[in-house]
């Protein structure tokens, strides 16, 4: 957003010819090139502005105002750059940023519901995954991994509390005051969905919001066009256990809604999904898909399953596997006939695997594995990596279940996981170390990006 229109913003705002809010939405839908005509044209084609004199006055003003430089509260945008973020995450924040945060204690109760919502609106319209509104700390957001701050204004123990509570219903904002921890999911339109968790930590309340892309994009715009016959060919199968792994942030719920959304429309089963929240809303097509939210619409993940083994389902999807009482319940039901998809918190197949079975107690261990190497179809790693292009690039890790690795399981062998995989090219499994090297080839991701990511010496070493 260039100077002209942070002026015009400002001083539109000033003379209450139309709101910081409502600037920052027109900001969203033109995106951070526009230029000052553009601004104010739009303004009024959305019916922002009728007094057209004014605006033009005002705009005059702007431009003039725009040669000596930047208003003040335009300071953000170089506090976000020297934090670290890059030029496009810095432009970003710019379009954001035009709520007066050091204001927000004058507002009232449905104004700053409003602004809430506009800010929101604005931080997915500029790209960003996730807006941070921190107690003692400047809002800010993440786009493609770096952080851009919205504000020089560091939020009071209020104002966050005040921010983080606006769009609660009384029945939420009770629930939230009396845990001091609250996970829900947003909906400000059908198509505008935010994941929220809000927090309370040693200098009051957090809120981290991230933003659920209107669109369910299809597994090859994810990256996975080189390995979408081998993700198929795990999908096709009507039992058995299918593993999304990954860190925070690597983009396992956007793979696991792309998944379901090919599901839903090239098979008639009934798909349950048991999430927490639920953030992709899966319209039926040619499956009848039921989602279901741990807390509103159930207790716990493993209740919902035990729940589901009775609900004549095809297809269960699970948000997470997080205890071992929902992983014992999906081993259960991978056995008998139905397909199970998972996530978890891990970042390659042996680590998968250890992971999934340690959680059992010794004695029931030989009986576990043999389950697990008969169930599972296969493991999904991935990471999201800094590209050359300054966008986020995927790399992945895929272990599809043979002879082979159904022996190791049994034996417990995960060390010879690796080695397995490597001869499994044909069978469509990948190494995450020979997917980055690649990618490094192909220029994708830089040498240094690619370095701090591949394990094995003797491919980083060749990295120059």
């Amino acid at each position: 957003m260039n100077d002209e229109i942070r002026w015009l913003a400002r001083l539109g705002s000033e003379k209450q010819l139309f709101t910081r809010e409502q600037a920052a939405q027109v900001v969203a839908k033109l995106g951070v090139g526009a230029d000052l005509m553009g601004f104010a044209q739009e303004l009024i084609d959305s019916g922002i502005v009728s007094d057209v004199e004014k605006l033009e006055v005002l705009a005059g003003e702007a431009m003039a105002n725009a040669a000596k430089g930047p208003p003040v509260e335009a300071a953000a945008a170089p506090s976000a750059a020297a934090s670290g973020a890059g030029p496009r995450a810095a432009a970003s924040a710019a379009a954001i940023s035009s709520l007066d945060f050091t204001t927000l204690g004058q507002l009232d109760d449905a104004a700053l519901a409003e602004a809430m919502r506009g800010l929101l609106r604005a931080s997915a319209g500029a790209g960003a995954s996730d807006l941070h509104l921190s107690t003692g700390a400047r809002p800010f957001v993440r786009r493609q991994r770096a952080l851009a701050f919205l504000s020089d204004h560091a939020l009071t123990a209020h104002e966050a509390l005040r921010l983080n509570t606006a769009l609660l219903s009384e029945g939420q904002k009770k629930i939230f005051l009396e845990r001091k921890d609250y996970d829900y999911a947003l909906a400000v339109t059908a198509a505008d969905r935010y994941r929220v968790n809000l927090m309370f930590h040693k200098n009051g309340a957090a809120g981290s919001y991230r933003m659920v892309p209107a669109k369910t994009r299809t597994l090859e715009e994810l990256g996975y066009a080189k390995h979408i016959e081998t993700l198929r060919k795990m999908m096709s199968y009507h039992n058995g256990l299918i593993l999304i792994t990954g860190p925070v942030g690597s983009g396992k719920t956007t793979t696991l809604a792309a998944m379901v959304a090919w599901l839903n429309e090239t098979r008639t089963d009934h798909i349950i999904t048991v999430e927490d929240p639920i953030e992709v809303v899966q319209p039926a097509k040619g499956c009848n898909v039921t989602q279901r939210e741990v807390g509103p619409h159930t207790r716990t993940f493993a209740t919902a399953l035990k729940g589901a083994l009775r609900e004549d389902p095809d297809i269960i999807v699970i948000g997470e596997l997080r205890d071992l009482e929902t992983i014992e319940m999906a081993i259960s039901a991978s056995e008998t006939g139905h397909l199970v998809i998972g996530t978890m918190h891990t970042s390659d197949a042996a680590t998968t695997l250890n992971r999934l079975l340690d959680v059992f107690p010794p004695a029931q261990q030989t009986q576990i594995r043999a389950s697990v190497a008969e169930s599972l179809r296969g493991i999904v790693c991935q990471r999201l990596l800094p590209g050359a292009d300054g966008q986020l690039v995927l790399a992945c890790e895929i272990l599809v279940s043979n002879t082979a690795i159904q022996n190791l399981i049994r034996e417990g062998k995960s060390t010879g996981l690796r080695n397995t995989m490597e001869t499994g090219l044909k069978e469509g499994m990948c190494l995450m170390d020979n997917v980055v090297f690649n990618l490094w080839q192909e220029k994708k991701i830089s040498a240094d990006i690619a370095r701090a990511q591949i394990s094995n010496r003797v491919l980083r070493a060749r990295i120059t």
